[in-house]
């Protein structure tokens, strides 16, 4: 008798560990991703980028492969679903999460694919440049979808000194969402200059001191809201204008 309450007991704290684990998993708000066919571009200071275009990013030929990229910067919502906690300032479910430093998304990376089987990981600079521009249907602007920066972005003067619910402003060419302003988002890459040289899915240097952000933030001014516009910060910045969107390679 011993036996079978040991068996039954067993049994029913491994359904309800398996159930448990089930509507957890459940729980998980994945990113909403956009398919982004590889093609060639030029990468860095184009003509409509305007002459104040910087020196460290002179333009130059880019392949990149196929790859998906969310549709929206990750929200606090995403964020908590996955860490349980939400560090952000700004606080609201749909509003992008927030002081999240490199090497603390790659902890959420970490978990959501543990959790969903996926490969996600953050875009290399190329990949964000690439989508930020329209992909292979660019009509070649000099912000996220327009060259109108109040039409795309939420940025310095016009954001109300804060961060704005993602997807409340026009998308571009590829149904993306703030890439221009908002928060400034992390890329994979450390820091460099650019060369002139054509590249082909480049990934930057294997090592540095910073890590890309990309995309310009709420308190930023329209100058960082350009497609081409790079800053970097040291990977453990918890900057309450810095977050970022996911990607994953086309054969996940």
């Amino acid at each position: 008798m011993k036996s079978l309450k040991a068996i039954l007991l067993f049994t029913t704290t491994f359904l309800l560990t398996a159930s448990f684990g089930y509507a957890q998993k459940a729980k998980i708000i994945e990113p909403e991703m956009i398919f982004v066919k590889g093609g060639t571009f030029i990468m860095g200071c184009t003509s409509e980028q305007g002459g104040n275009c910087w020196t460290n990013n002179p333009a130059h030929q880019v392949t990149v492969g196929d790859f998906y990229i969310g549709k929206y910067e990750v929200t606090q919502a995403q964020w908590k679903s996955v860490m349980g906690s939400n560090p952000s300032y700004f606080k609201g479910d749909n509003l992008p999460v927030e002081r999240v430093g490199w090497n603390d998304v790659q902890k959420f990376i970490h978990k959501l694919n543990a959790l969903t089987g996926k490969q996600y990981r953050l875009p290399t600079e190329a990949e964000w440049e690439f989508a930020a521009r329209g992909g292979n249907k660019s009509k070649g602007y000099k912000y996220s979808g327009s060259d109108t920066v109040d039409d795309v972005a939420w940025y310095h003067g016009h954001s109300g000194r804060k961060t704005n619910i993602v997807g409340s402003k026009q998308s571009n060419e590829l149904g993306l969402y703030d890439m221009s302003g908002n928060v400034w988002e992390w890329c994979s890459n450390w820091y460099c200059p650019y060369d002139s040289t054509a590249k082909a899915n480049p990934k930057g240097p294997s090592s540095g001191r910073e890590r890309v952000n990309r995309g310009g933030g709420w308190y930023s001014n329209a100058e960082d809201a350009r497609v081409s516009y790079r800053d970097a910060n040291t990977p453990n910045n918890c900057d309450y204008a810095i977050g970022f969107r996911l990607v994953y390679s086309s054969n996940k």
